[in-house]
């Protein structure tokens, strides 16, 4: 079985058709969306495409996904930071009430097996919740808290918005980057292909192009918030030093 980990969409829609394409090319099995299909500027297209995969399709929720259900029912949620709010709002704005009924559906978690790795945990940020940091530089003793008491040989996550795989003990424990808006270089869209190991993949799409229909939406911050991780996005070196200050 070959299993393609689809996470941090961010409603890029482009850079996940390209994906597409490559997943369907592997021939993939069975798909995982390790969470935030949202927000995004493409969020209704986005989760249409998801959705009509012609293949079994897990779905787990990400923080972003969590916080724009949560507006659609009317709560806006702290967590977020006061000047990314209007995103939530709007990315709220252009779905539907059975959209908050799928998002809600979503659990924090999915468990599969895969021969040539045994049991692989899914989740989008740790195994405890959808919004702990850590990093492929994260010291170990750090993580031993984190993942105490997980029953997997592998733990794949995302969130951080960079690729890696590393070992926290015993456990191999691999994110699978970012489709939509990597936080590391080159530029691209980065996803993982298991079974019967890791591979940790990333596929080019026309950058230029991509940009021109995210531009052409409605999306609040477009620049800031997509435009910029399209076209030119961090390097890992520089996500790290941004995150150091917030890790587990």
């Amino acid at each position: 079985m070959r299993v393609a980990v689809l996470n941090d969409i961010h409603g890029n829609l482009p850079a996940l058709d390209a994906v597409l394409n490559e997943v369907r090319q592997a021939g993939v099995d069975r798909v995982v969306v390790g969470g935030d299909v949202l927000p995004g500027p493409m969020p209704r297209e986005t989760l249409t495409r998801l959705l009509r995969l012609d293949m079994p399709t897990h779905f787990i929720h990400g923080n972003g996904d969590r916080v724009v259900r949560m507006q659609m029912g009317g709560t806006e949620s702290s967590e977020v930071p006061e000047r990314f709010r209007e995103v939530i709002r709007w990315t709220a704005q252009q779905l539907q009430p059975e959209d908050e009924r799928l998002l809600a559906s979503w659990p924090p978690t999915e468990r599969l097996e895969i021969p040539g790795l045994g049991g692989v945990l899914f989740c989008h940020a740790t195994p405890r919740n959808d919004r702990e940091i850590f990093m492929r530089t994260t010291a170990e003793d750090r993580l031993a808290p984190v993942f105490a008491g997980v029953n997997a040989s592998v733990v794949v996550c995302g969130h951080t918005h960079m690729q890696f795989d590393r070992m926290v003990g015993s456990l191999r424990v691999v994110n699978a980057g970012s489709i939509g808006a990597p936080f590391q270089q080159p530029a691209g869209a980065y996803w993982l292909l298991l079974g019967p190991d890791v591979q940790l993949r990333r596929t080019d799409y026309d950058f230029e192009q991509a940009a021109a229909q995210i531009r052409a939406t409605a999306y609040p911050l477009v620049e800031e918030l997509v435009v910029r991780y399209v076209l030119n996005p961090p390097s890992e070196a520089e996500t790290i030093a941004l995150y150091a200050h917030a890790e587990v």
